[in-house]
């Protein structure tokens, strides 16, 4: 309410004072910029003379911390300093000779190929190497190298709200700039390294282009020489060398970056049946961000008249300055490179979710049968995880005997058919996600509605299933256990301190949540295995593999081949979830964190015994 109140009186203020504002304004701009403009010195040293444009450029956005205008009236004062200054100028004549002199020579000597082809572009070959170039760009900022356009443009507009007000310049003011800054002399300087720039470009995209990685992607399968991306090259240099007015060479050129960003598509197309790789998704996003910066640089070149060419440079630097700071996020490299990934993980874990989920009667039925086996072999596991916690082994040695009697588990309840209800959620949310992506009509929103209910009731019937079996089945085995050794399988005091070990009110709600957080990492492992078998393109190599033919025959060696490429998810699931779940609590209590893990079924079987014994 107080914001609301001076927001308004300031209004007020501005709409009583009418043009002493404006005049007022004029006064202080009047103070601020003639000892700015008279510090410009032609003969200077280059990093004086950039100093001095960095502080220009900074007068020019300067924004208080605390102020109650918007962004649209910010970026109208900006323009309206950059109006006072230019006219300023104009009235004196011998501060505008030396301040053109300055800005001329300054940009006559520095180099752009850097600005054009590198900046806001993915610099390094890898997205590893790049992710730890951009970590140390934070801490380390790069300085302002000896004629070097590049850094000088980057320090000038140091943040990307820098492009709304610069989108703000009207043609006549950009034609003032231009000519209060530039020449004949150097447009046609930048215009041959646009030239470099945009050949180095194209380079880096046939690299990526012809490597094996990319082409085994594309279909139909075509010659090195035959590919849009040697094309490109051979088109551009005609286009260079040939007059800029020849159409059909730019038409060429334009028609074949279409031709490449295509590509690029397909191989998006193709990553379900070879995987997903982080160095594959940078490359190709590395691909598509240099063939969009030659697009604009063509564009660029292309402009004959002033007027024209000052707004084709106001959108050339507008996306340079957007694209250096996204390129100096960290997050947004991160974004970019795993999105992909992490949506074909899940896609990949949708299909394994399917079979878990109980859409009718014999469905629901299955589910439960499958929970009731799920129960009765996690009764055994309970008995022996007491046997090996009984042993008193150093905790290591008991983390890694406890990880092999989870994994073994998991492993025979998966080969018969069983069902465990606490690893449901981790396959069974892909899916619901997967039909997440369908809630455009009315149609898809009664389907994603019918999966949560089918969803729901097979989750609670894996539940029920599990406790009605593993209950009893302790029971029974801890008098067997009694019967025949006459010891019954814990003493009292460990039978008192797991009752108590279990209690709601305690932390096992906490140790629960925690016991969730390893179950999601044992999917995303999972996922992870999942795309890495078709990335390395495992199945074609068992199936073909010269000694396993050999011993087994072509026919059960492919028989093994789809029967990996089926299970390994789950194989790789079951495995990683006993290992986190016996030597995480492990590695916690090294660093004393006092963690546990409250498997649902589990802890049943381990209340069981307690209350037997």
């Amino acid at each position: 309410m107080k914001i609301s109140f001076l927001r308004i009186f300031a209004v007020w203020r501005r709409f009583r004072r009418g043009a002493l504002r404006h005049h007022a304004d004029n006064a202080r701009y009047l103070q601020q910029i003639e000892p700015l403009a008279r510090r410009a010195d032609p003969n200077a040293s280059w990093h004086a003379r950039a100093n001095w444009m960095i502080d220009l450029a900074d007068w020019i956005r300067r924004e208080p911390k605390v102020s109650l205008l918007d962004d649209d009236e910010w970026s109208r004062i900006k323009t309206l300093r950059i109006r006072y200054m230019l006219d300023w100028l104009d009235e004196n004549r011998d501060v505008r000779q030396t301040v053109q002199a300055t800005l001329r020579k300054t940009l006559r000597e520095a180099t752009g190929p850097e600005l054009f082809s590198a900046t806001g572009l993915p610099r390094e070959s890898a997205f590893f190497s790049e992710l730890s170039e951009r970590v140390v760009k934070h801490v380390l900022p790069p300085p302002l190298g000896q004629h070097d356009l590049s850094t000088l443009f980057t320090a000038m507009f140091p943040d990307e709200s820098d492009a709304d007000w610069l989108l703000e310049l009207d043609p006549k003011t950009l034609s003032r700039l231009w000519k209060l800054g530039a020449d004949d002399g150097i447009a046609h300087g930048y215009r041959k390294q646009i030239d470099e720039a945009m050949l180095y470009l194209v380079t880096m995209v046939i690299a990526i282009g012809i490597s094996p990685a990319f082409r085994q992607r594309l279909e139909p399968r075509m010659p090195l020489l035959a590919t849009p991306f040697m094309a490109l090259r051979r088109e551009l240099e005609n286009y260079l060398i040939t007059s800029e007015r020849d159409e059909g060479a730019l038409r060429s050129v334009r028609m074949l970056i279409a031709v490449c960003q295509a590509q690029t598509d397909k191989i998006y197309a193709h990553l379900d049946e070879y995987g997903v790789s982080v160095g594959l998704v940078y490359n190709v996003e590395r691909m598509r961000a240099q063939l969009t910066r030659v697009a604009r640089l063509l564009d660029l070149r292309n402009t004959s008249h002033v007027e024209e060419g000052s707004g084709q440079v106001q959108a050339v630097l507008v996306d340079l300055i957007i694209a250096h700071h996204r390129r100096s996020s960290v997050r947004e490299l991160v974004n970019r490179s795993f999105s992909l990934l992490a949506r074909k993980m899940v896609e990949r874990n949708a299909n394994h979710g399917e079979h878990y989920i109980a859409s009718d009667r014999s469905e629901y039925r299955a589910m439960l049968k499958a929970a009731l086996l799920g129960g009765f072999i996690t009764a055994f596991t309970a008995l022996a995880k007491v046997g090996i916690t009984g042993l008193g082994l150093a905790h290591f040695f008991e983390g890694v005997f406890l990880s092999i009697n989870y994994a073994a588990s998991f492993l025979i309840i998966t080969a018969i058919g069983g069902v465990l209800a606490t690893k449901q959620p981790a396959v069974t949310a892909p899916a619901l996600a997967a039909q997440m992506g369908e809630l455009e009509t009315v149609e898809g929103l009664r389907e994603l509605l019918a999966k949560i209910a089918a969803l729901l009731r097979s989750q609670a019937a894996a539940v029920f299933g599990n406790l009605l079996a593993v209950a009893p089945v302790i029971v029974g085995l801890s008098f067997a256990f009694l019967f025949i050794t006459g010891k019954p399988v814990m003493n009292a005091d460990k039978a008192h301190a797991s009752i108590a070990s279990l209690s709601f009110v305690g932390v096992t709600p906490l140790f629960a949540a925690f016991t969730g957080i390893l179950l999601w990492l044992a999917s995303l492992i999972s996922g992870f295995a999942d795309n890495w078998f078709a990335l390395r393109r495992l199945k074609e190599s068992i199936a073909h593999h010269r000694r396993l033919v050999h011993a087994l025959g072509a026919a059960r060696a492919q028989r093994w081949a789809d029967w990996l490429e089926h299970n390994i998810s789950g194989i790789v699931a079951n495995v990683s979830l006993a290992i986190l779940l016996g030597m995480v609590p492990v590695i916690a209590q090294f660093f004393g964190l006092p963690l546990d893990v409250r498997h649902v079924t589990l802890s049943t079987a381990t209340l069981a015994a307690a209350v037997s014994t």
